[in-house]
């Protein structure tokens, strides 16, 4: 019977094009999606456009246009990215949608009924950027840490949700592990906030009207908008399928939440008391990963320093660049990027290695076995049987603890086992020599699985390779054809 996985982006902010950042979580969820249903699990996908909020219609105002049409074209944006580069989501949620707004109209009424929220009056620092009141440890110099920006002084009457009094549940659900939050660095900064309360409080989650029309109105007061957060973070919920779709319980037992530390906040304080306030648990992990960070300083597109997919895919192919991603960052700490690391990575990884092995395999079938795989021969395949065993029990690690690096890497090991075997057997030699043809067609045999091998265990991170592969090896006759990975030269414009 297969299992259940959920898995999420967060519900990526619609005031600019798809960048680094952005396409590296995407792409993680989709290995981790892949990963899932290569085991036979039943896995489902989410992600999303956050299309509310001040930070938008700043955007939108900036472009000329209504923040409705603004925020059409970004959606859409982000869409035909995802598409292009065959990472779409299984749900893709847009916050501006009719299901989503019902949802969050839902829960809010249910809160409230409940006597989780009060009105007040509140006065702060505000990050437009953040779209919330910031505290001191938010700010680093006067100016926010995020965005580089100084916050407003503001005063208002807003609605609370009244989270503080659930900060001592919350702590003992992350102490525990009922609620998940790894690498440990972010599950001890999460504890750190809520052992510092003065620094977290209820949460403001209205913004009235007369300073922000653009937004989901409150049930019970139409003169205030839900704040952009609040807002957001029930996508998830609409996107696994909430409230009527019958598969939703099974997704949501078994959710895992894809987010950059920058927003670490509001998925480990805010958001598992919000749904203890619908009467829900928590998700089951949150996994927190690092920055992109491009001349030392974090991509994003407030600092206007993004790097676009679908260029790198122009410039190098969008399989070399999703490797590089996936290989370079170490998830949960930061990473840079630079276009040379990448030709780098790739070329060794890949073209030379990778690429290499597989070319050389189909090049030596077809000269010496007519293009016809020879059958395989059990003695002269123990070697690399072991070595196969070890690449998939060190996959099967690294992906459960969110490593997708070292899965990699133990891809590489591999490559380099089945190279050393061909290196050490010399099939090319045996073949011309008089009685060695026959011992050439078993190490043929023998490399020609373990390439079969190699692209059963890309076939998560690499699909479009791993495809590539098993289709040379189903052809008749075999042939080499064109270099699956050709190296790849520095092509900055």
């Amino acid at each position: 019977m297969s299992r259940p996985y959920f898995v999420t982006t967060p519900i990526y902010y619609a005031n600019a094009e798809p960048h680094i950042g952005h396409t590296y979580t995407t792409v993680v969820a989709d290995t981790l999606v892949r990963w899932h249903r290569q085991r036979g699990d039943d896995a489902w996908s989410v992600s999303g456009t956050d299309e509310h909020g001040e930070k938008l219609v700043e955007a939108a105002a900036k472009a000329g246009q209504t923040p409705e049409l603004f925020t059409e074209r970004m959606s859409a944006a982000f869409q035909h990215v995802w598409a292009e580069l065959g990472i779409a989501p299984s749900r893709f949620v847009r916050t501006t949608e009719p299901a989503h707004r019902r949802n969050v109209q839902a829960i809010l009424q249910r809160v409230h009924a409940a006597g989780w929220i009060e009105a007040r009056e509140y006065e702060g620092l505000y990050c437009v950027g953040c779209e919330r009141f910031l505290t001191e440890r938010d700010m680093e110099n006067g100016l926010c840490r995020d965005h580089e920006r100084a916050p407003e002084l503001r005063r208002e009457s807003n609605y609370f949700f009244l989270m503080s009094r659930e900060f001592g549940w919350l702590r003992g659900e992350i102490e525990s592990g009922r609620y998940e939050i790894r690498p440990e660095r972010y599950r001890n900064e999460a504890l750190a906030m809520l052992r510092d309360e003065s620094g977290l409080g209820d949460l403001s989650i209205s913004r009235p009207k007369s300073r922000l029309a653009w937004g989901i109105e409150l049930p019970f007061d139409r003169e205030h908008v839900c704040y952009v957060w609040f807002d957001a973070l029930i996508s998830y919920l609409t996107g696994a399928g909430f409230p009527d779709d019958p598969a939703f319980a099974q997704r949501w037992a078994n959710a895992e939440h894809l987010i950059g530390k920058d927003i670490l906040k509001p998925h480990a304080i805010f958001w598992p008391i919000m749904l203890k306030a619908m009467g829900m648990e928590p998700p089951r992990r949150l996994s927190v990963h690092g920055y992109w960070n491009v001349d030392d300083r974090k991509v994003s597109k407030s600092l206007g320093n993004m790097v676009s997919p679908l260029a790198m895919r122009e410039r190098y192919g969008f399989e070399t660049f999703r490797w590089f991603l996936l290989r370079e960052m170490s998830y949960g700490l930061d990473s840079n990027f630079t276009e040379e690391a990448l030709v780098e990575r790739v070329n060794a990884d890949l073209a030379n290695n990778v690429g290499n092995l597989v070319s050389r395999t189909l090049n030596l079938v077809e000269k010496f076995c007519d293009g016809a795989l020879p059958p395989l021969d059990a003695s002269v395949a123990r070697g690399l049987e072991e070595a196969l065993v070890a690449a998939q029990d060190s996959i099967e690690s690294a992906m459960a603890q969110l490593q997708p690096q070292q899965a990699l890497a133990a891809i590489v090991v591999f490559a380099s086992e089945v190279n050393r075997f061909l290196d050490a057997t010399k099939p090319w030699k045996l073949a011309k020599l008089p009685s060695g043809l026959n011992e050439a067609t078993k190490i043929l045999g023998v490399a020609g699985r373990a390439v079969a091998a190699l692209a059963e265990l890309l076939a998560p991170f690499l699909p479009e390779a791993s495809a590539r592969i098993e289709a040379k090896l189903a052809a008749a006759p075999i042939t080499r054809g064109e270099p699956l990975f050709p190296r790849v030269e520095l092509r900055k414009e």
